[in-house]
């Protein structure tokens, strides 16, 4: 199916690679449909979540673990059968990238997290947590 996008103009679908958002997103409750987009890489750093709900609804996005960041994060029961996750391997964890408008540079927003199931197409925010970052000189 063709969605279009603010940001990319006319993009190409494929149905089963929707991402469902059963709450939505915290601000964009009415956002259910995510597309998740990257360049022509084999290894892609950022990411792009595409709304298909509302087209000017898109957010960078970066692989916890591409920053160093190991998350220990727990899910209830509740989370877990929203986002049909039976395996903790199953989750893939996203930080949603921010431009600081003062001084120009990009923030990860670490304390929220994005928690999806790619097997079932699923995901969730994690919102309030208390990232515990230790920095080593390896």
């Amino acid at each position: 199916m063709q969605q279009f996008s603010t940001p990319f103009g006319t993009i190409d679908v494929d149905p089963a690679t929707v991402i469902d958002f059963p709450l939505g997103l915290p601000g964009f409750e009415q956002c259910h449909r995510f597309k998740l987009l990257h360049e022509e890489r084999d290894a892609p750093t950022v990411y792009w979540l595409q709304s298909l709900d509302d087209a000017e609804v898109c957010f960078s996005v970066i692989e916890a673990d591409r920053l160093g960041l190991n998350y220990q994060v727990k899910l209830s029961d509740e989370e877990c059968a929203l986002i049909a996750l039976d395996d903790a391997s199953q989750a893939q964890l996203l930080l949603m990238l921010a431009r600081d408008d003062a001084s120009d540079k990009v923030k990860a927003l670490t304390q929220s997290p994005l928690v999806l199931n790619l097997q079932a197409r699923k995901g969730m925010q994690k919102a309030g947590l208390r990232a515990q970052i230790v920095l080593t000189n390896d």
